[in-house]
């Protein structure tokens, strides 16, 4: 190039902003944070929304007692990207916030420090203790706040809800009062999960599942009343993983289905607790399992019976006559037939201790049979139980106890162990102490699932939720049809009083709305602790003796508090909606919040608090296994901010489909760098290229050519699949589509085949024009529908293009309103034929750049050998342009042996050549017209003409 003769370079339209490759996440979303709470963003989006139709998302309440962890993150970033969704759609979305801040997660927290300092929690009084759990939550309640709003989660942080509210403890308290005055509140003797450790009933909700050594017994119940002559002289046998429950039991059950055998030990082995002689009935495909296991070498069936000849009969109690028992256990344990029964491990029979089970009890009560108390709620055994008096079935430790061995040495003293084994299985574990739990009979006080019909209630209620995905309805059903009554006391200090007054000598509770107006107010005024300050007289008033009364020290489950958010929160608040749009929570909240959300509701207003229910899996390594300290796989999504970026983390949630559990890691933290950096680059791209674009040179889309139009028309395309996602939570097909969009609709074609018309065509060149009225369309777009997921960079994108002003920013928009015109399902047709043979041409131009043989596409002039179906696509197409090189050819020819061919194209064929004429300096096009101008002499007749209209910079 000569001295005189102008710099190319500077002709170009090439890419101008200052939207920075990199992005620096970490730095820049805190910046982002600040300009929304600046600008009061979550305000100016109630004020633009108000007057739309609501959609609430109830937000279920983490508890207040710990830095959040990634489930945390997970949880609350979905239910950002919901509601940012809905209220781009037309939505009010207003979301609340909430705590659950009772309970015993943060009073075994307050223990904790007590038990460190040598001190006795029972010795402080109850208020300061309360006092020390209050303040605790509301540290973490603080602390919780900041991190969820560093994770981009919009809401009103400022007034969220709180369980330990005085307003909302007020209308828990007023909550019970309902099922109180309804009679459906009682008090009653009922096993229930209880831990020793602590102390309290616990939910099935609070159960944790894990591994656990179990001693088996085979025990022996001799037959004293046969319902059948082949009985009599043999001895049923039980088979049970809980020796220690033995003391309460009261009968045997048994299958009337199941076929039983009757045999007679003919031999035994060496060492064996069996008899030869002696008669013993278990179930008949359980026979060979029972001798392997008693040491039996040889038998013979005597007698084969259903259960339904075994019902009826009365067994003696292993400790039936034994001394030191007093004759506590000389009364008749009667064979009863129970459904439950299984024939698939054990005996094929069951010994019904009702003080220790569910299935137990409810068949005791059906027979009338005895309910025994046995167990302190210390885990030990009343020291009016002989034989066992004192023995720990759990320790305050939270180890096995000496119950199971002494039950097993007296068993085998009365000659009544036929067997012992071991066995590993999942059993509930208290999910504070990790303790194991143990089922024991005590008084607590029930919500009665018969009572006002609330079960029929809750299953005619989850009939008419909808319930994302569809499985969850199935699982909810299941569990409130086949639930007990509800266990609603906890023997605990930090919470809800059961704001209940019973008569001391009828054991009745008192039944009196004035008085339950009264608990209510006070609370309201003066918070729960009212209860534990004020003398019953308070709220008895003057129609009752306060003498005559015991006022109940238990508090409520929290999962009656939080199953009550409904009324302090959708139904309290003037920017609530009762009920909610949707609950969103993991799946374990079937049995949790959704569970009692559902029957506080059902229970006092007759149907569900929700229209919908979303569910989402739990978070796993990267490996699939459980995050453990000890492993060294557990996620922190501070650790992530710090180092990635929240925005990572939000592109997370949405790229795993989070119906199931999720997976995250190191590596997969690269991968979604990766495809974060895809997203942002679009953004980028398409802001340097509309530096150049003046809006007021738009072109009308029937005016544009075919290439912008499928631009429009997959535009349209995308805006149904994103619609179609919000309206169905199905987020992860709108990242999908949305990430295959940029990067193989825009990015790797529309982008590269447009990149020549953009840069070096003439300014107001008509296809130019065309391209940036496109690309303006693209991003206003592309920023609209990913600002719900990457609501930083978005929010960066959108201010670099139209300015910071307080009143500007891209999440008080809506979804852009697509023409429906613009989809064109004939020419998307054919521009996929035509990316068809596209994709054969650059394949043969990769080899050829392989070898060696041109440097560039631009360095070549192919011919395409095409079938007629291809030739017609590619009539009106510059095909040389698509495919960007100087030049192409379309021949109907036969191909040449040596053509380059793709297996799954089989209708194209590409001959090389190499294009004809010199290297254009601007464009790098090879033509035969380079140099034909006297005024530009090293570039092509277009770019000569485009310069002549940008004889200075490119504008």
């Amino acid at each position: 190039m000569n001295a005189d003769q102008p710099d190319y370079k500077d002709t170009l339209h090439l890419p101008r902003t200052d939207f920075p490759m990199r992005a620096g996440l970490p730095q820049r979303e805190p910046e982002i944070l600040a300009r929304w709470a600046e600008i009061d963003l979550w305000g100016k989006l109630r004020a633009d929304s108000k007057g739309r139709e609501k959609y609430i998302l109830h937000d279920g309440p983490p508890y207040a007692n710990g830095h959040l962890h990634i489930g945390h993150a997970l949880n609350k970033i979905l239910k950002d990207i919901i509601n940012r969704s809905r209220q781009m759609t037309g939505y009010d979305a207003p979301y609340v916030p909430g705590w659950d801040c009772h309970g015993l997660p943060i009073e075994w927290k307050i223990e904790e420090r007590y038990r460190e300092k040598g001190q006795d929690k029972d010795a402080v009084p109850i208020v300061e203790f309360r006092r020390e759990c209050r303040e605790f939550a509301d540290h973490w309640i603080g602390v919780q706040r900041e991190e969820f709003k560093r994770l981009g989660v919009l809401g009103d942080w400022d007034n969220p809800y709180l369980t330990m509210n005085y307003e909302a403890e007020a209308v828990i308290a007023d909550e019970l009062g309902k099922f109180l005055m309804s009679g459906a509140l009682f008090r009653g003797a009922r096993p229930v999960w209880w831990s020793a450790v602590e102390k309290t009933a616990l939910a099935e909700a609070e159960a944790e599942y894990m591994e656990h050594k179990s001693t088996t017994i085979w025990v022996r119940f001799p037959v004293v009343k046969a319902a059948d002559p082949a009985l009599e002289g043999a001895s049923v046998v039980i088979w049970t993983t809980t020796p220690w429950t033995i003391p309460g039991n009261r009968a045997v059950a048994c299958h009337e289905d199941f076929d039983y055998a009757v045999i007679e030990v003919t031999e035994v082995a060496e060492k064996t607790g069996a008899t030869v002689g002696e008669r013993l009935v278990v179930a008949r495909n359980l026979v060979a399992a029972t001798c392997e296991q008693a040491g039996i070498a040889a038998h013979e069936i005597v007698a084969t019976l259903p259960g339904a000849r075994i019902a009826g009969s009365t067994c003696a109690h292993p400790w039936r006559g034994v001394e030191g028992a007093g004759g506590h256990y000389d009364f008749d344990v009667p064979v009863l037939s129970a459904e439950f029964v299984t024939d698939d491990a054990g005996t094929g029979f069951v010994h019904i201790a009702p003080g220790h089970g569910a299935d137990d009890w409810h068949l005791g009560r059906a027979n009338g049979i005895e309910i025994p108390e046995t167990v302190g709620e210390d885990g030990c055994f009343h020291d009016f139980v002989p034989l066992m008096d004192g023995a720990a079935v759990i320790t305050q430790e939270g180890k096995d106890g000496p119950a199971n061995g002494t039950a097993i040495r007296e068993i085998a003293k009365a000659g009544k162990l036929l067997a012992k084994g071991s066995l590993r299985h999942q059993y509930p574990h208290s999910w504070r102490s990790k303790a194991p739990l143990i089922f024991r009979n005590t008084a607590q006080w029930f919500i009665s699932m018969e009572t006002n019909d609330l079960r029929a209630k809750a299953l005619q209620a989850i009939e008419k939720t909808d319930f994302y995905p569809k499985a969850g309805q199935r699982r909810l059903y299941s569990m409130i049809e086949s639930r007990p009554d509800w266990c609603v006391s906890r023997q605990r200090a930090w919470g809800v009083p059961i704001p209940v007054f019973v008569h001391k000598e009828t054991g009745e509770p008192l039944r009196d709305q004035a008085v339950v107006d009264r608990i209510v107010a006070a609370f309201r005024e003066e918070g729960a602790d009212a209860w534990f300050t004020s003398d019953p007289s308070r709220f008895l008033g003057n129609d009752y003796d306060s003498g005559a009364y015991e006022q109940v020290r238990d508090v409520v489950d929290v999962w009656f508090d939080s199953g009550s958010t409904h009324a302090f929160t959708l139904e309290a608040r003037a920017d609530q909606q009762w009920p909610a749009s949707l609950y969103l929570e993991g799946s374990d909240q079937h049995r949790g919040w959704f569970h009692s959300s559902l029957l506080e509701s059902c229970g006092t207003r007759g149907r569900a608090p929700y229209d919908a229910v979303l569910t989402h899996g739990f978070v796993m390594a990267e490996d699939g296994r459980k995050m453990s300290k000890s492993l060294g796989n557990v996620v922190v999504p501070q650790e992530v901010n710090d180092k990635y970026g929240a925005e990572i983390l939000r592109l997370w949630v949405v790229s795993e489909d989070y119906s199931g559990d999720l997976r995250i890691g190191e590596a997969m933290l690269k991968q979604l760098t990766d495809y974060y950096r895809r997203f942002r680059n679009t953004l980028r791209w398409l802001l340097g290229n509309l530096a150049h674009f003046d809006p007021a040179k738009r072109v009308d889309p029937k005016d544009m050519p075919e290439l912008e139009r499928w631009v429009l028309s997959r535009l349209s395309a995308m805006d149904g699949v994103v619609r179609a996602g919000i309206e169905g939570y199905d987020f992860n097909r709108i990242f999908r589509e949305l990430h295959e969009f940029c990067a193989v609709d825009l990015s790797a074609f529309y982008f590269d085949v447009r990149k020549d018309s953009l840069y070096c065509d003439a300014p107001d060149d008509a296809d130019r024009l065309a391209a940036l009225s496109v690309l303006d369309t693209v991003f206003d777009c592309l920023t609209a529908w990913l600002a719900p997921i990457l609501s930083f960079t978005t929010e960066e994108a959108w201010l670099a293009r139209t300015g910071a002003a307080d009143d500007n920013s891209v999440h008080l928009r809506q979804m852009p309103e697509i023409p429906a015109g613009w989809r064109d399902e004939a020419l998307e047709a054919k521009w996929a034929t035509v990316r068809r043979a596209r994709r054969v041409v650059l394949a043969a131009l990769e080899r050829k750049r392989n070898e060696k043989a041109i440097r560039a596409n631009l360095d070549a002039a192919p011919v395409v050998h095409a079938s007629p179906a291809i030739q017609g696509a590619l009539a009106t197409v510059d095909f040389a342009d698509v495919c960007i090189t100087s030049d192409i050819v379309i021949s109907d020819a036969d191909a040449p042996d040596d053509a380059f061919r793709l297996d799954d194209v089989e209708d194209v064929a590409v001959a090389f050549a190499r294009a004809e004429g010199e290297k254009c300096q601007r464009c790098w096009k090879v033509l035969p017209d380079v140099g034909a101008g006297p005024d530009a002499p090293d570039v092509c007749g277009r770019c000569a003409e485009a310069v002549k209209h940008m004889p200075a910079a490119a504008e």
